[in-house]
């Protein structure tokens, strides 16, 4: 089944796992009264239907080798870019816990996960609340210095290897962690796409390497 979630500015985006590409844009022509054209570039590419609906599908992994517009449905580069087999990089990152992975055909190869205990902010006033404050900025610290520690020991030492790394998480410890200059290879690979995740643990990691490959389309108009 497609994830699904609002964009900003209306209208929505959905991620199609690669051998359900061909299929998703067969029944979104059916749905809205055909397609119109295909215009391909190489970080997009934007399917115009029969009743207005624009399907713009951002291209993963770029860029595509494949710059044109057609009329009617003409997505089969896409199609054929997103189903290569790539060993990708994983690296989710929030306050409590971090998850890095090396991935193949979205399977998991390898993986580390670890988790720690950030607490929650307190209703407190006064000294009491700027200790707890205190105690909280330095548990997250830890946990984010953790996480850096896995990402240099994991993953830095295999990017020959990959094609590409992949992010998910929360974006300010995401940011932390680009700050920390035995990252910046990985940080430098990094595709746009940031994944939504909740708290990193095994099974997040084993579905945001389904997800890392998948193509997100976002959807606008009548």
């Amino acid at each position: 089944m497609a994830r699904e979630r609002q964009v900003a500015g209306g209208g929505r985006a959905v991620e199609i796992a690669p051998d359900r590409l061909e299929g998703w844009y067969a029944r979104f022509a059916v749905r809205n009264d055909g397609v119109r054209e295909t215009r391909l570039t190489a970080g997009a590419v934007t399917v115009v239907a029969g009743n207005g609906v624009v399907a713009v599908a951002t291209v993963p992994f770029g860029p595509l080798k494949a710059e044109r517009t057609v009329t009617g449905l003409a997505v089969g580069p896409l199609v054929e870019h997103a189903l290569s087999s790539r060993r990708i990089a994983l690296l989710l990152v929030r306050r409590g816990g971090h998850s890095v992975g090396i991935a193949r055909g979205g399977v998991l190869v390898q993986s580390r996960t670890d988790r720690h205990l950030v607490q929650g902010r307190s209703a407190a006033g006064g000294w009491s609340q700027q200790r707890f404050a205190r105690r909280r900025e330095g548990q997250a610290r830890t946990a984010l210095r953790s996480a850096a520690e896995d990402a240099f020991e994991v993953l830095v030492p295999q990017l020959s290897e990959v094609d590409a790394v992949v992010l998910g998480g929360d974006r300010r410890a995401l940011e932390t962690l680009r700050e920390d200059r035995r990252l910046a290879p990985l940080f430098q690979r990094a595709e746009p796409r940031v994944l939504d995740i909740p708290e990193p643990r095994r099974t997040v990691l084993e579905d945001a390497a389904e997800r890392a490959v998948a193509v997100e389309i976002t959807l606008a108009g009548p």
